[in-house]
């Protein structure tokens, strides 16, 4: 069976765990701060903070930029349910603004119009999708008309540039920008997400949250008189400051998450060849289109997606993926549209209030693309569909 996506691992991946296992620490050791520092250097922003996942890293985001109760946070309905959940997590409203036909982000246009609509905008978390990145630029503009803060979802989208050649994470644009580090994303860590800011203020916050609120870097005591003996600080003593949470990541993690940032480039690469190969073949191929046909060689492409006409072949998607599976080819949805989730419907949501959502969603699936997807296996996706699709 192909997968539609797939984690690589090699020699070098192994032995740093390993390593990590056999000199420890296992955890709040030395490769987190390693990983801090190089992920930051390779997005080029000042501080990033490692957290469990990239759910965690949109929860403290959320958090930290002050979003709370009566407050409303602006996502987008076509994303993984995190990105509207990270309202709910700190009390707020969740509330979505449609996407772009063609890029499938937030449409900026359609955001101006939802913030001037909703009562108290606090944040706004742009997804970029497949790791095409937003029109950054406008919805950032959109959010200061409003006092509202950006927190850029970029689960997708480790190693993407934007289009002036600055590296998505670099938070040109925005207060924060959060990715994640699941095993089919552009890096793995097993589980794990990581934070950017150029906020120092932000950064210091973010780094009391993780881990339960306790004081960290040189934050001053709030009870010194308990604090020293002598005029000497007692090596035992930490405060909790505040309420925090336990969205510590491992050295374990750490580790192979800095192994594979060093074959990043590698990966993106082949992604950006296969991709490119797909679209040349699926223009010739009828009742098919691929999305997104922009800025490919600017994008760290998590997945590939392709529009199908299916009121013009006689197959439902749901039989489609069944006889793709049967031919040993693996698909995906990406994704229900959040609105259409049960969870959401009992808050009053309509996926209906989000037409180009929904179309994409009715006629889209996801197709294998990977770093060790050979050329072979492509061809097989490949001749597939278009056997599939006539």
């Amino acid at each position: 069976m192909i997968p539609y996506g797939k984690h690589y691992l090699d020699d070098d991946d192994i032995s740093t765990v390993v390593g990590v296992l056999r000199r420890g620490p296992l955890t709040q050791g030395p490769m987190i701060e390693a990983l801090e520092e190089a992920i930051a250097e390779y997005v080029g922003v000042k501080y990033a903070v490692a957290v469990s996942s990239g759910t965690a890293g949109l929860h403290l985001a959320a958090l930290v930029a002050g979003v709370g109760a009566g407050d409303s946070l602006v996502t987008s309905p076509m994303t993984f349910v995190a990105s509207a959940n990270a309202a709910l997590y700190v009390g707020a409203n969740p509330v979505f603004s449609d996407i772009d036909q063609n890029t499938i982000n937030m449409s900026a246009e359609k955001l101006k119009i939802t913030l001037q609509n909703i009562s108290n905008p606090r944040a706004v978390i742009p997804v970029h999708f497949a790791g095409l990145p937003c029109n950054m630029e406008e919805i950032k503009k959109a959010a200061d008309d409003v006092g509202a803060v950006v927190i850029e979802d970029a689960a997708h989208a480790l190693g993407s540039k934007y289009p002036r050649g600055q590296r998505v994470g670099c938070c040109a644009h925005s207060l924060m920008t959060v990715f994640s580090f699941h095993p089919v994303k552009a890096i793995s860590a097993g589980e794990g997400g990581m934070i950017t800011t150029n906020d120092e203020s932000i950064y210091r916050e973010l780094l009391r949250l993780r881990s339960h609120g306790i004081n960290k870097l040189n934050d001053q005591f709030q009870l010194p008189e308990q604090a020293k003996e002598s005029g000497l600080i007692n090596p035992w003593y930490y405060e909790m400051q505040e309420l925090g949470y336990n969205y510590r990541i491992s050295d374990i993690q750490c580790g192979l998450a800095l192994s594979q940032l060093k074959k990043l480039d590698k990966f993106i690469s082949r992604r950006i060849e296969l991709v490119k190969n797909y679209d040349k073949r699926f223009a010739q191929i009828e009742n098919c289109e691929p999305i997104q046909q922009i800025g490919r060689d600017q994008v760290a492409h998590h997945i590939y997606a392709l529009r199908i006409n299916f009121d013009t072949i006689d197959i439902s998607k749901g039989q489609l993926m069944s006889e793709l599976r049967t031919r040993g080819v693996g698909s995906q949805v990406h994704y229900i549209p959040v609105p259409a989730q049960p969870y959401y419907r009992k808050l009053s949501f309509n996926p209906e209030d989000y037409p180009i959502a929904l179309e994409y969603y009715r006629e889209t699936l996801t197709i294998p693309l990977f770093y060790e997807l050979t050329d072979e296996q492509q061809e097989h996706v490949i001749t597939s569909l278009e056997l599939l699709l006539k």
